[in-house]
């Protein structure tokens, strides 16, 4: 392959990456969830703890993108199998959010000293609320279609490690500046979108374990014809 064509394929590696993932992550509904989850820590502090989201979710999606097909293979697990696991997951959290009144602090924070914030920085906050089975399968997707298309290339590998930073920093910048999206709404406009978006959370979760069930069911009765 000449590297002008290596070039310009890794060029639309970098903006499917990002054209894919970005929507799926969607850092701006999630800002309204990281602020639930930390109404007790100062604007330092949340950014800090953005920050290690952010680095969490970009290691996540290297995992999944490079070796997250390999690994599910390994164990002999499915991605239909990974998606309703992930989703029940999703519905159960977006209803303790959705369920939880309005005084009372919310999932896992119960119980959780002020001085250790970062606890949560990879669970919840990290998975599933940021990156979700839905992302990782999705990252697992791209992945093996790059490898099992162009085999292994250094621009390829630098496209896809281009476009996953961008989106470990689009989830920086939202997380580290929804104290401001706050300021802005009022208490009763943050407690409005956070109900909202507790409900799409479940949403989401039916629909991402609706698409594991419904594989996992077509795969049942193709094998029983």
């Amino acid at each position: 392959m000449s590297i002008g064509l290596m070039f310009a394929t890794a060029v639309k590696a970098f903006l499917l990456i990002i054209s894919t993932l970005f929507p799926i992550v969607d850092p701006l509904s999630g800002s309204p969830l990281f602020l639930a989850f930390t109404p007790q820590y100062s604007t330092q502090t949340r950014r800090t703890l953005a920050l290690r989201v952010a680095i969490d979710s970009f290691w996540v999606l290297i995992a999944s993108y490079f070796v997250g097909a390999k690994v599910l293979a390994f164990f002999g697990v499915s991605l239909p199998v990974v998606q309703v696991g992930g989703g029940l997951i999703v519905i159960s959290i977006g209803w303790s959010m959705l369920a939880q009144k309005e005084n009372q602090p919310g999932p896992d924070q119960r119980n959780v000293p002020p001085s250790d914030p970062y606890r949560r920085a990879f669970y919840p906050l990290t998975m599933p609320l940021t990156i979700g089975p839905g992302s990782i399968s999705v990252a697992i997707t791209l992945g093996a279609n790059v490898s099992h298309h162009y085999g292994f290339h250094i621009t390829l590998v630098l496209a896809a490690l281009l476009g996953i930073a961008v989106i470990g920093a689009s989830i920086y910048l939202c997380y580290a500046f929804a104290s401001t999206l706050a300021r802005i709404l009022g208490d009763t406009g943050m407690i409005i979108i956070v109900r909202l978006s507790a409900f799409l959370l479940i949403c989401i979760g039916v629909q991402i374990a609706w698409n594991g069930a419904s594989a996992l069911l077509s795969s049942l009765v193709f094998q029983v014809r």
